[in-house]
């Protein structure tokens, strides 16, 4: 049993990179003329995709087929592709990222319309791309799976064929990562942030998608780029592949950029020359950095709980897996991030003698896990 206060830190990790490679993707991917999910050039945007995965060493791809319902913006009932690539791990638990590779002008014909689609979502598809570069070659715990999801500008129906297939198939997922216009620091009015990216997240008994978020602002506290996080299943009036997800029961979050340009969403104005590619290398590096923490995770601990008699400081216990080595973290009550943590070892229990239990909120994780309150 530990009775130490310590508040660990990360260091930033810095991850390989290249703002030009993410500029490459997402022009190939703006230079077809739509990427309508009823299009040709989805195809031929997916089968270029998978191409691209099937040159990072030890990545399998596979063109995933679905059908999509006639209805809103789909003329007919039609079988349609999306792309599904995975960096296998030593284990069969999972990590989600990805974006949607589908592309809409909603200013034109819809079905023939240019639609250049560069921030809405090459950019989400180009990060899940260049993500898989940097993580290739090194070896994980568990499964990393990267996404171009399509069917998102009608209804989110790739997403959720492939969250329905990931339950039927009993998919593993501990995380979700969709990333849906993120390449862009700044709008028409001048507004600017380069230095924060929104995350969404819902908050549920179904899933951990809000603890996730916390999780991942405690990763980045001490880097320049941060997340900004919103406390939303997702903006007004809008919705995101993520919720695919979420609404199965998978812990699932959203990155999109601070200040959106709707002039350019849905037009034939989503061009790469209005995108920032030093932001958007900055987005992958986070996406990255938690996906390799997330990656070599041990089991989360089972029942955690505190001691609820009335005294001075906190006592917590977890149930343990043996080998795993556990963090606790704390915050106040009306803060929304986790403000301080101890690394306990492989230990099943935690004293501390200084912060409160009436004034703070506990939780443990396995070290690089979402953590788990403790109740």
């Amino acid at each position: 049993m530990l009775t130490m206060l310590l508040v660990a830190t990360l260091p930033t990790a810095m991850y390989d990179i290249d703002p030009k490679s993410l500029r490459a993707t997402v022009e190939k991917l703006a230079s077809f003329q739509t990427r309508n999910t009823s299009s040709p050039g989805l195809n031929e945007a997916a089968e270029w995709i998978a191409s691209e995965y099937r040159k990072i060493p030890g990545m399998q791809a596979e063109i995933m087929k679905y059908t999509i319902p006639k209805g809103r913006r789909v003329p007919e009932e039609k079988e349609v592709v999306q792309v599904i690539a995975k960096l296998p791990g030593e284990d069969d638990r999972a990590l989600m990222v990805g974006g949607h590779f589908d592309s809409l002008n909603m200013q034109g014909d819809i079905m023939t319309g240019r639609a250049p689609g560069a921030n809405d979502d090459g950019s989400g598809t180009a990060l899940a791309l260049e993500a898989a570069r940097a993580m290739a070659g090194t070896k994980r715990k568990h499964t990393v799976v990267f996404v171009a999801w399509s069917g998102e500008e009608q209804g989110l129906f790739g997403s959720k064929a492939m969250a329905e297939r990931a339950k039927t198939e009993g998919w593993k997922l501990d995380a979700v990562l969709s990333n849906d216009t993120v390449g862009s620091s700044s709008n028409k009015a001048g507004d600017k942030d380069a230095s924060h990216i929104r995350l969404f997240s819902d908050e549920s008994d179904e899933h951990q998608s809000r603890e996730l978020a916390r999780y991942i602002a405690w990763l980045a506290r001490n880097d320049p780029f941060q997340p900004k996080l919103v406390f939303r299943r997702d903006r007004f009036g809008r919705g995101g592949d993520h919720m695919s997800f979420n609404d199965l029961g998978f812990t699932a979050v959203r990155f999109v950029e601070v200040h959106e340009e709707y002039t350019r969403q849905h037009t034939e104005d989503d061009l790469p020359a209005a995108m920032d590619f030093d932001y958007l290398a900055n987005v992958t590096r986070l996406n990255v950095k938690v996906l390799s923490s997330l990656a070599d995770a041990g089991p989360q601990p089972e029942r955690v709980t505190i001691d609820r008699r009335q005294g001075v400081g906190a006592h917590i216990r977890w149930q343990a897996t043996p080998g795993t080595e556990y963090e606790v973290l704390w915050r106040d009550t009306t803060s929304p991030v986790w403000e301080g943590s101890l690394k306990v070892g492989a230990a099943s229990e935690a004293r501390f003698d200084k912060i409160g239990k009436d004034d703070h909120i506990f939780a443990v994780g396995a070290v690089g896990g979402i953590p788990v309150e403790a109740k």
